[in-house]
């Protein structure tokens, strides 16, 4: 009795993780589908596409403490709205501000980020990791720079 019941379990598994579409001609067709693990699902073809003008900011040297602003500024050359669900960068020192209006197709926008050298030395890269409904689904963004000792 119990093989029959974890039999059961399994069919049933298995059929609810297999796809059912129709054709142009009406026919069904099943196939079975998987993400890979880690891995970022791709964006349709007529998604948001993100154009930054410069993903890489070198601020040059500045004094400790010293608080560092930038906008990377983007246009979705894409044909949907572009919507940034998230940004986060590699450590709090890092904050990330993102549009909270989805940019039309053509239109421009930025995210503006404020960079605190308090308590780091030496040679920084800063990394913001956007997040979107652009093609690709991620983009990164560096902002780099060395801070001079006292």
């Amino acid at each position: 009795m119990k093989r029959i019941l974890l039999i059961a379990i399994a069919a049933m598994t298995f059929a609810s993780c297999q796809n059912t579409t129709k054709t142009a001609g009406g026919n069904t067709k099943s196939g079975t589908t998987s993400v890979a693990e880690g891995t970022d699902p791709v964006a349709a073809a007529d998604a948001a596409v993100m154009t930054f003008d410069n993903e890489n900011y070198n601020f040059g040297k500045i004094a400790p403490g010293e608080k560092v602003h930038y906008s990377y500024n983007f246009k979705n050359t894409g044909k949907s709205p572009l919507i940034i669900t998230n940004a986060t960068a590699t450590c709090g020192c890092t904050v990330p501000e993102i549009p909270k209006e989805p940019i039309l197709p053509g239109a421009s926008g930025s995210i503006k980020v404020v960079f605190d050298s308090n308590g780091k030395f030496g040679m920084q890269d800063k990394v913001i990791t956007v997040t979107s409904n652009a093609n690709p689904t991620v983009a990164e963004l560096h902002l780099t720079g060395e801070i001079k000792e006292k």
